[in-house]
């Protein structure tokens, strides 16, 4: 199998616990020497309310969202079919949340004031 490209939406098996479900991959494509793994973002259709979860309209996804606070790294074997892409635009959506998730990125001035009380 060729390796998944970063902004492909994949149904993958995550195991009995998580199911198979549609995960966005945000890692770049794996070369020969590399390990065979791709890190993505899963796709809920349960969407908790939290901040880090970030709700795109995808024609060919149920409603839901992309929740970055769930990111894993798994086989590329775990990737069943590829479903479709997202935009630039919406990829950069999910970056932004990530950047801020993973403290790269300062969010809300409102919102960091109630983490840090």
């Amino acid at each position: 199998m060729s390796s998944p490209n970063r902004g492909e939406v994949w149904l993958v098996d995550l195991g009995y616990v998580a199911k198979v479900r549609p995960c966005l991959v945000i890692s770049i494509p794996a070369l020969n020497q590399d390990r065979a793994l791709s890190t993505l973002i899963p796709h809920t259709t349960s969407p908790r309310g939290s901040r880090f979860e970030v709700h795109l309209k995808v024609q060919f996804l149920r409603e839901g969202v992309f929740d970055v606070q769930n990111i894993i790294t798994i086989p590329h074997a775990k990737l069943l079919r590829k479903l479709g892409s997202l935009t630039p635009e919406q990829m950069v959506e999910v970056e932004k949340m990530l950047l801020f998730w993973l403290g790269f990125e300062e969010g809300n001035a409102e919102e960091d004031e109630e983490f840090h009380a």
